[in-house]
């Protein structure tokens, strides 16, 4: 029953990561947006921060529900696994559930005192611990994934993890790199996504100043992690040849370990050799070690049933390629907007923007399966092989049916739900109601 658990865990887990970086990163955009808003006194940014929090709502209602569903299918269908490991991770599996509680809590007091503070900088301030606790969430779920990377701080004896330092567990290796990757591509991805929807509302004809100040905002926000994912990336690259050897040889088809090592980019594998690729000399070694010489570990000098599949040579080729044409991209557009060139307005580079939010979740998509696959056999590196860890339940291909029918309706819903709120609440409209607002007060 491995195969059908990790189909599942895959499915909820690539479902889920749509609504963890959602909520992850537009915290973060909207506490900006604010900022913006009470610096420049201008109504647009703070209307800005406003729509984006409703919209929120409704992801972080959605994502609480297929959290739901990943903490109950690691009991479920990974029971060896919990019951070996579960001790450990508790830990951090309970702080990541009080941040989340802390982010919910300050976000309902946000929400329910819009226009109920003469200073909006006292009202700015609810948001901090909102994108704190948001932060702190993706963290501490990070930090499990972490383990399971890097375990440490146990002792084994009989099967069993003993004398766990919780701290030390905690910690791992991996979790510096893994941490700051995670949430840079979550705001890299949250900016992409609002740009988008910006772009998309500007090329439906609405020319309000609002979507172009929205549109800016974003792409300069989305440049500015974008170029933080690719330096946290390099450190990932040199994590993975200190602690993941074979999983680095094999996103990069590296068989036999020597210095001044190649990158391959796409190609297909025929025997040990790649054909038709992309390759760029040093690359590897570079990446591996930061100079050209580096010695890179190849996948012969492994046993090969502890050889992650190969084919994670294309989730790891996706996910750099879209995310250095990301940063491409955003460069261009803030550049181009900075000095007025036409072609940042035209219609089919505004196409190209609306294309960047799907685009920068593919690439959290791919990145994602690229950790999670590329630690096959593992799924407690060392110590614990994914067959070993599953169910052997036969009801899990039921479970597969019930939890695709779900994801289908709650994707639906979502999409349904902002559009239909959006539709009802323009920006125009929004903008007057505010200005009567005001020209009442005053």
């Amino acid at each position: 029953m491995a195969l059908q658990s990790r189909i599942l865990t895959l499915m909820t887990l690539s479902f889920h990561i749509i609504y963890a970086t959602i909520g992850v990163g537009v915290p973060l955009m909207i506490m900006i947006a604010q900022w913006v808003g009470i610096r420049k006194n201008d109504e647009h940014y703070i209307l800005l921060a406003r729509r984006w929090a409703r919209g929120f709502v409704i992801t972080v209602a959605v994502g609480v529900v297929t959290g739901t569903a990943i903490g109950l299918q690691l009991s479920l269908l990974w029971p060896n696994f919990m019951q070996m490991a579960g001790n450990v991770i508790a830990l951090p599996l309970f702080m990541e559930v009080f941040a989340f509680f802390f982010e919910a809590i300050f976000l309902g007091i946000y929400l329910y005192t819009w226009d109920r503070f003469e200073d909006q900088r006292k009202h700015f301030l609810l948001l901090v611990p909102v994108a704190l606790g948001a932060a702190a969430s993706s963290v501490f779920i990070t930090i499990v994934n972490s383990f399971m990377n890097a375990p440490q701080g146990f002792d084994v004896l009989n099967g069993e993890l003993v004398n766990v330092s919780p701290l030390l567990a905690m910690f791992s290796p991996a979790v510096p790199t893994k941490v700051a990757h995670v949430l840079s591509t979550a705001f890299m991805t949250s900016a992409f996504v609002l740009a988008s929807i910006a772009a998309f509302r500007l090329l439906r004809g609405s020319n309000h100043i609002y979507h172009k100040k929205a549109l800016f905002l974003t792409m300069k926000l989305a440049l500015i992690f974008s170029v933080a994912t690719a330096i946290i990336g390099d450190f990932s690259g040199k994590y993975l040849a200190e602690y993941q050897p074979e999983k680095l040889a094999a996103a990069e088809w590296h068989f036999e370990t020597g210095s001044e090592a190649e990158l391959v980019l796409f190609g297909v594998l025929e025997g040990e050799e790649p054909k038709y690729a992309i390759r760029i000399p040093y690359a590897l070694s570079i990446l591996a070690h930061g100079v050209p010489s580096g010695e890179v570990i190849g996948l012969n000098d492994f046993p090969e049933d502890e050889i992650p599949p190969l084919w994670i040579h294309y989730l790891f080729d996706t996910m750099v390629t879209l995310g250095m044409w990301l940063a491409f991209f955003s460069f261009v557009y803030v550049i181009g907007a900075w000095r007025g060139w036409s072609i940042v307005t035209r219609k089919w580079f505004r196409w190209l923007t609306v294309l960047s939010g799907p685009l920068a979740m593919l690439a959290i998509q791919a990145g994602w399966w690229f950790t999670e696959v590329g630690r096959q056999p593992w799924i407690l590196r060392g110590y614990m092989k994914t067959s070993e860890g599953a169910t052997t339940s036969g009801q899990v291909d039921l479970m597969i049916v019930m939890f695709a029918g779900l994801y289908v309706i709650l994707g639906i819903g979502t999409v349904v739900v902002l559009s239909r709120m959006y539709k009802r609440n323009p920006v125009e409209k929004e903008l007057a109601q505010r200005e009567s607002v005001k020209g009442g007060e005053e």
